[in-house]
């Protein structure tokens, strides 16, 4: 199964991709986690990321999607994967599926978790708190809100309109939100 998981900063993405990596026996691929294995391991294209970063500039699509081909090349993902953190626009949307169809590698379904923004608030203010973590500020978060909705709006649309979109309600207890997800992505394995 491949998936792409969307939702808001807050929503539950990577505790939710750590429960479905398990459950479905495939990777969770995050790209800022890629990016920073890349350039600690001296690749190539890790090396032009850090000269980049270096600068203060982002990582261009075209350095990220070098990234994620290699990354998607490899053994363990032929059963496919969990990527979060991509695509956050719709020229990256368009570049995965544009990949994935080079790999011969068909996509699954874009799994949106919703979560009301003054209840990303809250946890992010308990996350601050209990991690330290000052970006997780009232005032940070709703301005992280607000990019991620201007942002992310034209990528939820674009698999809206590829019927490849499952939207999952992502509050509750977290064992409820793993059930939904995996219920509407594969009823089939689902955790009886």
């Amino acid at each position: 199964m491949r998936l792409v998981l969307l939702g808001a900063p807050g929503s539950g993405k990577g505790t939710q991709a750590a429960r479905l990596k398990e459950h479905l026996q495939v990777p969770h691929i995050s790209t800022g986690d890629l990016l920073r294995a890349e350039v600690a391991a001296g690749s190539p294209l890790g090396l032009q990321a850090k000269e980049v970063m270096a600068r203060g500039d982002l990582v261009s699509d075209e350095i990220l999607l070098g990234m994620l081909k290699d990354r998607f090349s490899r053994d363990d993902t032929r059963n496919g994967f969990i990527l979060d953190g991509y695509p956050r626009n719709l020229a990256q949307a368009a570049a995965l599926d544009d990949l994935l169809a080079s790999l011969g590698q068909k996509f699954d379904a874009a799994v949106q978790l919703t979560v009301d923004n003054e209840q990303i608030v809250e946890r992010l203010a308990g996350r601050a708190k209990a991690e330290g973590r000052a970006d997780d500020n009232p005032e940070s978060v709703r301005k992280r809100l607000q990019v991620y909705d201007q942002q992310t709006a034209p990528v939820v649309e674009f698999y809206r309109q590829h019927g490849q979109l499952t939207v999952v309600d992502g509050v509750g207890p977290l064992d409820a939100v793993f059930t939904r997800i995996i219920e509407a992505i594969a009823p089939e394995k689902a955790v009886g």
